[in-house]
């Protein structure tokens, strides 16, 4: 089975695949809201889930914000939730560091949300905000190191900027420095004819500069889903996940074991779905989710 329209079911169908999940892991940008607009029906769908007993998640790529910010947001757009069923690359970057023992300085390629994790995680970091290129290139190489830093941390970054690229790749230079990052999302999900370069192009650019691989706490990475099982004890085989992205949320369930659906109000497509499900491509058809509809407000009469 795979690609089934949720509103297509019959009653019965739709009764039964209620009750093969217990947990709920939902994406956020795209899925439940898009910038700072709530999608329509999208609260009152995820509180009927938590009303008829299933266990909720907030996990979201985005490391722009704490998961205390993100907790707040959700409250004020409507959701009935609570700060522990928040899940942010953020906070799990700064888990990272901590389950290796880090103890000594991050260099930091993001906004407050990564800091500020780190800062209530008792990591130490670099600043954050614009890095801007001097006037020559001699300039910038005449700028000294921070012989504290070990680690190397990439997120969204909107002043990303060849002087950070050049000290990330340098830092990634000492064989002991750690390197994570908190995303691949090549876009940022938004409403505007402008595509937006999302965290994925800039850890990218790093990677490549640097030549060394990230480790990747978010999404479609295992990082994730490991967390969940041992923190929260959630069982994968009773666990759906719901995104609006084929390659990291939809992946991240095929890959641990999730059942996966889809929601058209973000960046896949339902053509896309179709063309990946008649590929020959083996790992094109790992993208094409179980189920799939138009918006997650959507279910809520069928939830009735």
């Amino acid at each position: 089975m795979a690609a089934v329209n949720l509103s297509d079911l019959k009653p019965e169908e739709f009764k039964e695949f209620l009750s093969s999940f217990d947990t709920v892991l939902t994406d956020c940008d795209g899925v439940l809201w898009i910038w700072a607009e709530t999608i329509s029906g999208s609260p009152q769908a995820i509180n009927r889930l938590k009303e008829i007993g299933k266990k909720i998640f907030y996990v979201t790529n985005n490391s722009t914000k704490t998961r205390e910010e993100l907790f707040k947001k959700s409250q004020d757009m409507g959701f009935n939730s609570n700060k522990e069923e928040v899940v942010s690359t953020a906070y799990l970057a700064a888990k990272y560091l901590q389950d290796q023992g880090f103890k000594d300085k991050v260099y930091v390629v993001g906004s407050t949300g990564i800091t500020q994790e780190m800062d209530m995680a008792g990591i130490k970091h670099t600043d954050i905000g614009p890095d801007p290129m001097p006037a020559s290139l001699p300039q910038l190489i005449s700028q000294k190191l921070d012989p504290e830093v070990k680690a190397v941390v990439v997120g969204f970054d909107e002043h990303f900027s060849y002087p950070k690229m050049l000290k990330a790749a340098s830092y990634l230079a000492r064989k002991d420095c750690i390197f994570v990052a908190t995303n691949t999302d090549e876009q940022f999900p938004m409403n505007t004819d402008l595509i937006i370069p999302g965290t994925g192009s800039i850890v990218r650019a790093v990677e490549t500069c640097g030549g060394r691989d990230a480790f990747v706490v978010g999404k479609p990475h295992s990082y994730i889903s490991e967390f969940l099982v041992k923190t929260h004890k959630i069982d994968p085989s009773r666990t759906i996940m719901i995104g609006d992205r084929c390659n990291t949320d939809i992946l991240l369930g095929k890959r641990c074991g999730f059942k996966t659906l889809l929601v058209l109000s973000g960046v896949s497509t339902l053509e896309e779905i179709k063309s990946w499900k008649e590929s020959s491509d083996e790992e094109l058809k790992k993208l094409v989710p179980d189920y799939y509809i138009g918006k997650l407000g959507d279910l809520t009469p069928l939830l009735e």
